[in-house]
C-alpha cells in the first residue's frame, strides 16, 4: 500500500467520533453534505501548519531550484506511470474508447516520449483521460457519501477515499517498485503537485472569509467536472482553481 493511504485510514478512524459541525460563531450547526465538519476544520488547520512549515518551503525551492522544463518532464513521467491506473478504472467503468486512448497513450510516451518524460501523445492528439476508483465507484452507482479532509491529502469524500486507498492496488507499476521507490514515488508526486498550485493556494487562501468553505467549494466543482456532472475544459484537474474568481 503506498505511503498516502495511511493518513486516509487516520482521517477515516477519527470521522467515526465526530458527529457535529461548527458554524461560524463555534457552535453545532448542520451543513449538507459535511456533517464531520468541526473535525474536517481541525484536520484542515494542522494540513496549514505542517503546508506552512514545510510543504509550501519545500514546494518552493524545488520550483526555484529544478528548471521548468524538467518540471515538466518530471510531471510527464508521473503521468505516464498513473496511466495503466487510468486505464483499469476506464475499463472497469466500460469506457472501452478511453480505456484505447489510454493505451495508446502509454505506449507511446513510454517509447517515443522516453519512459513518459516527454508527452508525445498529446501532440499526436490523444488527450489525456481521467480514471480513478472513486470515480468507478460513482459510475457503479456509489453515493458521495461524506466530505472529508484528510491529512495531508487534502480534500475528498467517504466514497473517494475508498477510491484512493483502492487506487494503489490497481495500478500495477505499483507492484513492480520496492517499498522504498513506492514512497520515494509519493513525495517526488506530492512536491510537484503543491508547486502547481502555490499561487492558486495562496490566493485561496488570502481571498476566502472562510477559507475551509471555499476550498470545499472549489474541491467539489474540480471533483464534479470528472466525474462528468459538469464540463471540464481539458485542463489538469488535479490543479486548483476557483470558478469563482474574478
Amino acid at each position: 500500500m503506498p505511503c498516502r493511504s495511511l493518513p486516509l485510514l487516520l482521517a477515516l478512524t477519527l470521522s467515526l467520533g465526530a458527529c457535529a459541525t461548527r458554524g461560524a460563531d463555534g457552535e453545532a450547526a448542520a451543513t449538507p453534505g459535511d456533517p464531520l465538519e468541526s473535525v474536517n476544520r481541525d484536520i484542515l488547520d494542522a494540513n496549514l501548519a505542517v503546508d506552512d512549515a514545510v510543504l509550501r518551503p519545500v514546494a518552493l525551492g524545488y520550483r526555484e531550484v529544478v528548471p521548468e522544463f524538467a518540471r515538466r518532464g518530471i510531471r510527464n513521467a508521473l503521468d505516464n506511470i498513473s496511466e495503466p491506473r487510468v486505464l483499469a478504472n476506464n475499463l472497469l467503468q466500460g469506457r472501452f474508447l478511453d480505456a484505447g486512448h489510454t493505451t495508446m497513450r502509454f505506449f507511446f510516451n513510454s517509447t517515443v516520449g522516453l519512459g513518459g518524460l516527454f508527452d508525445v501523445a498529446t501532440d499526436f492528439g490523444i488527450a489525456r483521460r481521467t480514471g480513478d476508483f472513486g470515480q468507478t465507484l460513482h459510475a457503479w452507482g456509489v453515493e458521495d457519501g461524506a466530505y472529508l479532509m484528510l491529512p495531508l491529502a487534502g480534500p475528498s469524500n467517504t466514497r473517494d477515499t475508498v477510491g484512493l486507498v483502492a487506487d494503489g492496488f490497481i495500478n500495477p507499476i505499483g507492484w513492480l517498485l520496492p517499498f522504498e521507490g513506492n514512497i520515494a514515488r509519493s513525495v517526488v508526486d506530492g512536491v510537484d503537485l503543491r508547486e502547481q498550485n502555490i499561487e492558486g493556494l495562496d490566493a485561496l487562501r488570502s481571498g476566502s472569509l472562510d477559507f475551509y468553505a471555499r476550498l470545499r467549494s472549489v474541491w467539489q466543482q474540480r471533483r464534479n467536472a470528472e466525474l462528468g456532472r459538469v464540463d471540464d475544459g481539458g485542463d489538469r484537474l488535479d490543479v486548483l482553481e476557483d470558478p469563482g474568481a474574478q
